[in-house]
């Protein structure tokens, strides 16, 4: 598994592989389709593991899959429901030949597919608002962002501009109109500067533009208030590996903030999903220490602890933290 989770060292360590219900609740419901395997409407846990390139997903509805799929050291794991049938599919994209491969989940049926470059990075979403994911690339060239889309709606085809080079991907669907809107995190001057988010809204094409967190800090989108929109999230680690982990969410019903302290800095990497399949993102984490995902769980306040997974693996839900 490829890390473009570039910010933080403690990512590096991982250095191997690299709709549902109603249109007001889409945004979160997509992220959490990607992890859905069983189509429960909750978020399964699930890790790869770079010593024989397994998934081991452990279906919130019973059983369990294990599924050996992709490379270690040239894949980016990219989940997402690419057939649109509520599930999520096992995906990689390669760096090293730009090929998407994926297993889709309605029929089992194998898929490869060319679609960007070596050096790419892999951002597939649903922007166009049919309910499947689509393939979708950055591209960082002649100091500008470059998103490149291949819409499954009509197999047409987008190149926009948007953000620079040093920026920090930041999807999501924070207009609630069902379609992923591209958007990015801007680093200030320094680590302690404050960033800025852009964001350009589907529904319009206007502009949100946003300072919320420090240059350093780790995106971490989701809908934490349930209000249907991907609220603009980070979380930020500790000056030492034993400091804990601090969510900042600027939610989008009401502007309100959230701080929550869960985790901590040297053995935990953000898993946040909707686990239990309230509408909410939960704050999450799996500990690299104990194999085991941490979950607060939004719809009794209840932390949940799972052991699934063993030192090394990768939390398949750490896809969508850049």
């Amino acid at each position: 598994m490829k890390s473009i989770l570039t910010k933080s060292g403690k990512f590096s360590v991982f250095f191997a592989l690299v709709v549902l219900l109603v249109v007001s609740a889409a945004g979160q419901n997509k992220l959490r389709t990607a992890l859905d395997y069983d189509g429960d409407n909750k978020a399964d846990f699930s890790v790869f593991r770079p010593s024989n390139n397994v998934w081991y997903i452990n279906k919130s509805a019973g059983g369990f899959l294990f599924q050996q799929f992709g490379l270690a050291n040239s894949d980016y794991m990219a989940p997402g429901d690419y057939d649109g049938d509520g599930k999520g599919d096992v995906s990689v994209w390669r760096d090293t030949d730009g090929v998407w491969y994926r297993l889709n989940s309605s029929t089992n049926a194998f898929v490869a597919f060319n679609f960007g470059l070596t050096g790419d990075e892999p951002v597939a979403r649903d922007y166009d608002g049919d309910g499947k994911t689509d393939l979708a690339v950055v591209r960082r060239t002649g100091g500008n962002m470059i998103w490149y889309v291949s819409r499954s709606s009509d197999g047409g085809f987008v190149a926009y501009q948007f953000g620079l080079s040093t920026d920090y991907t930041a999807c999501g669907d924070y207009d609630g109109d069902g379609k992923f809107d591209f958007a990015i995190q801007r680093p200030g001057a320094t680590a302690a500067a404050q960033s800025t988010f852009y964001i350009q809204r589907s529904t319009d094409g206007g502009f949100t533009i946003t300072n919320w967190g420090l240059s350093n800090d780790l995106v971490v989108p989701g809908d934490y208030d349930g209000d249907g929109k991907t609220d603009i999230a980070v979380v930020r680690e500790g000056a030492t590996p034993t400091s804990n982990l601090v969510w900042y969410i600027q939610k989008s019903s009401d502007g309100g903030l959230i701080a929550n302290t869960f985790g901590v800095t040297g053995s935990d990497l953000n898993a946040q999903n909707d686990y239990d399949g309230d509408g909410k993102c939960d704050f999450g984490i799996w500990r690299d220490s104990n194999g085991s995902f941490y979950v607060l769980r939004s719809s009794d306040g209840v932390l949940a602890v799972v052991q699934w997974g063993a030192a090394s693996d990768f939390p398949i839900a750490a896809y969508d933290t850049h």
